[in-house]
């Protein structure tokens, strides 16, 4: 990689995720030289980083594979973005949070040549708040980054707002058009905001002040508004600049913890679902933090949550991703119930009346048979292939392809189904259609 003598690199770990893009993003705005790596990155952002991002499974590494891999960045500035907030199929929160960062710390103790200034996005909060796995993983990474010889820089941003949205902004946005409002335990905790670019100024500035000489440091500083708002208020603010509904009705508590119980439930089968029981306990325990130091040391002042939030492009495209946040876990669960269920009825109380459908167009009972069961079987197997994130999408395609086998050959072989009084082959088109939709919404970034 060639660049001028003096330019500083900075490899942004976990480049994939919201807050890794948009700095990312930021970074390359103002001429810096970014090296984006990150397990896997979405086309849009291969193309936009085109010959700089580099593909590597770094929770995965061990120190020595690690330290090799980040001397081939040739890094001045390294910022770990990398985190998790609960357990997925294959992925530890745990090792994400801390295992990783531990072994990020000895990988470039090790260099052999000067280390790196790392800078470590993290948490805001008091320790002695920590109740999940998240935050006391996030906490113990601090505290192996202290223990080290490391230059670092140790940042807490608040309720992060980017352009793009994932997780808990998407979740947000989506809350802001629909007419529910959250309880008033969730509701009046505080929530302070942090514009996604102003960590791209603060790493700008410690890439800046690497430039004139300064390369050590040893800091940790709260980067948010200075009066921070409830959830309730970004909430209405949301609303506000997205077009929600005027009147709301508050959702009982009942509801949420369910929600959370079902968002642990599918997270098993490899889906993200912002509403996750972690993911409400941080939100109770609500946003805070004091950022005078970062601004005495920076000279940088936060935007504040109005603000950051009016930044959000008010846009249909916008609104209709709003709109179709929440109904997206609705598309995809009532076509796996739909495939599984219609399936499972054929292919047991319903399977004698199944079998006469055929045996009455002049098939022998055995072939009907056959016949049944294999198609009840393909029904069922689409539904578990729509069901598991990773095969969703091929689910869905077979889906779509064998209801149109189904329409055929019903019309050659039974067309008087066409009318039956309960329009069940005239209910396979919007079938089909919904999971076009879900093609359509399958991408989380």
């Amino acid at each position: 990689m060639s660049r001028d003598p003096g330019t500083p690199i900075v490899a942004v770990l976990g480049a994939s995720g919201l807050i890794g893009e948009a700095l990312c993003n930021f970074l390359l705005s103002q001429d810096y030289e970014v090296v984006p790596v990150a397990r896997r990155f979405t086309p849009v952002q291969t193309d936009a980083w085109r010959g700089r991002w580099m593909r590597y499974s770094l929770v995965d590494a061990d120190t020595a594979s690690l330290s090799a891999f980040l001397a081939g960045t040739k890094a001045d500035v390294v910022v770990n973005c990398v985190g998790a907030l609960q357990d997925a199929p294959g992925a530890s929160a745990s090792n994400a949070n801390r295992d990783f960062v531990e072994r990020l710390v000895e990988a470039l103790q090790t260099s052999e040549e000067r280390s790196p200034l790392l800078i470590h996005i993290s948490i805001p909060g008091l320790p002695e708040d920590d109740r999940t796995e998240f935050s006391l993983g996030k906490r113990a990474a601090e505290a192996a980054i202290r223990r080290s010889a490391l230059s670092y820089v140790i940042l807490h941003p608040g309720f992060v707002v980017a352009q793009a949205a994932f997780g808990g902004s998407a979740l947000m946005r989506s809350l802001a058009v629909v007419p529910f409002d959250l309880p008033d335990e969730v509701a009046e905790r505080p929530f302070a905001v942090t514009d996604a670019r102003d960590i791209g100024r603060t790493v700008a500035f410690l890439l800046d002040q690497s430039t004139t000489g300064r390369s050590t440091w040893q800091a940790s500083w709260d980067m948010m508004e200075d009066e921070p708002r409830t959830v309730g208020e970004v909430l209405a603010r949301l609303s506000a600049r997205l077009a929600g509904p005027r009147r709301r009705v508050e959702l009982p508590h009942w509801m949420l913890i369910t929600a959370g119980v079902a968002g642990d439930a599918v997270s098993r089968l490899g889906w993200r679902p912002p509403v996750r029981s972690t993911a409400l306990s941080e939100m109770r325990r609500g946003v805070t933090g004091d950022a005078t130091s970062w601004r005495a040391a920076t000279g940088l002042v936060p935007l504040s949550g109005p603000a950051t939030l009016d930044t959000i492009a008010a846009t249909v495209q916008e609104r209709w991703f709003a709109r179709l946040y929440l109904l997206k876990a609705f598309i995809f669960g009532i076509l796996v119930t739909f495939w599984i269920v219609s399936g499972g009825i054929a292919v047991s109380v319903a399977f004698d009346a199944a079998v006469e459908i055929l045996t009455d167009r002049g098939f022998a009972r055995s072939p009907a048979e056959i016949v049944t069961v294999a198609t009840s079987l393909m029904d069922i197997a689409i539904g578990v292939l729509i069901a598991n994130r990773r095969t969703c999408r091929i689910g869905l395609l077979a889906g779509i392809g064998l209801s149109i086998v189904y329409m055929l050959g019903a019309a050659l072989i039974t067309p008087g189904l066409w009318i039956d009084p309960l329009g069940a082959l005239v209910k396979t088109g919007p079938a089909i259609v919904l999971m076009m939709v879900g093609l359509a919404v399958i991408e989380d970034r």
